[in-house]
């Protein structure tokens, strides 16, 4: 089926923001500003594949119609002949350019988007939760290993009973970043013989993980003067101080009544920054999940929310294989664990990428 209007419009409206961002890219201030030199090239390598394809389809395109206007005269039978020997193969290549640039461009907005707020939280299972939370931390910190991303904890909060986490927010930066890991948002559980059973048997233990696009400042309308921010000494367990010097940050958004605490250092200076980065990104998912309701109500589907009390994942040890109940597969537990989950990834798109297109 031939692209409508809009989409090619759309097409068109991609490969001109490309054109801009390359040209930003060599201007003097972008290229003093590493951090924007780095968040430019993210958003451009997003747009690149989309708007080659359509570079190519357009060309393909004009090749087909110079193909048919020699037809259409047919002055000279063998030029003729030659141009209708050609014509089915350049209208094949078009097909197959246009339909890659139709699933570059429902992804294209993800593939944006360069940095996250990953959390993971210890769920049901006690002290084999808290075992759990960390095996998972460590998964997505090796898959990060592998695909190159920074990983940079933001607040880490270790449990006090067998060497367990109990909560943890993650910035995790890098090209395709919220592309990749936004369907591991839900319940990931775990069913295993726990360090903590004498008598060997199988528990079930959970953890949630949520995924949060870390926004620029532009994307979000965030008035400081809606902001409330208290400085005080940060806290230990049981509430005792445990730090003389007032150095934690809480801020509250009042409009929304979202409120962010962050610790994790001794700088009052890096932890506002963090909590102010924590803010930002906590009020775009938000607005990402008004949005998507919006839509679910329109057409009676729910476009992957990954609620958090939602389960996505069972990993059982005893059968060695990592269930994704999205897609009714299995994958090794093993390799996924240590960091190999491209092929679930993969999977995870694509199953996405068909379910955008047939709404296009």
């Amino acid at each position: 089926m031939p692209p409508t209007a809009a989409i090619l419009d759309r097409l068109r409206q991609l490969a001109r923001s490309r054109d801009e961002l390359a040209a930003q890219l060599i201007t003097p201030d972008v290229l003093a500003d590493h951090r924007q030199v780095r968040d430019l090239s993210i958003r451009k390598a997003a747009l690149d594949p989309v708007a080659d394809a359509f570079d190519l389809f357009n060309k393909l395109t004009a090749e087909a119609d110079d193909l048919r206007a020699v037809i259409s005269e047919a002055e000279e039978p063998e030029l003729t002949q030659m141009a209708r020997d050609e014509l089915p193969e350049v209208e094949e290549r078009a097909e197959a350019v246009i339909n890659q640039a139709l699933e570059e461009l429902v992804n294209a907005d993800d593939r944006a988007i360069g940095s996250i707020m990953l959390e993971l939280r210890a769920g049901v299972g006690g002290d084999e939760a808290g075992l759990w939370a960390q095996d998972l931390l460590d998964m997505y910190q090796k898959y990060a290993s592998t695909r190159s991303w920074s990983f940079e904890p933001i607040e880490v909060s270790a449990d006090d009973g067998r060497g367990g986490l109990r909560s943890a927010i993650i910035s995790i930066s890098g090209e395709a970043v919220w592309s990749e890991l936004a369907h591991e948002a839900g319940t990931h559980c775990v069913k295993r013989v726990p360090a903590t059973e004498t008598q060997g048997r199988v528990h079930t233990s959970t953890a949630t993980v949520a995924v949060l696009p870390e926004p620029q400042e532009i994307d979000i309308n965030l008035d400081p003067d809606d902001v409330d921010e208290h400085i005080t000494t940060a806290q230990g367990p049981g509430g005792q101080n445990v730090n003389k010097v007032a150095t934690a940050v809480h801020l509250i958004h009042r409009p929304t009544g979202i409120e962010v605490r962050m610790q994790e250092t001794k700088s009052q200076t890096q932890n506002r920054e963090k909590a102010w980065r924590l803010l930002r990104a906590r009020l775009y998912e938000r607005r990402l999940q008004e949005q998507r309701q919006a839509e679910a109500e329109a057409r009676n589907t729910q476009i992957g929310s990954g609620g958090r009390a939602e389960r996505i994942r069972t990993y059982r040890w005893k059968d060695n294989i990592a269930v994704d109940h999205r897609l009714n597969e299995s994958y090794n537990l093993q390799q996924t664990l240590a960091g190999n989950m491209e092929p679930l990834v993969n999977a995870l798109i694509q199953q996405e990428t068909a379910r955008r297109l047939a709404e296009l």
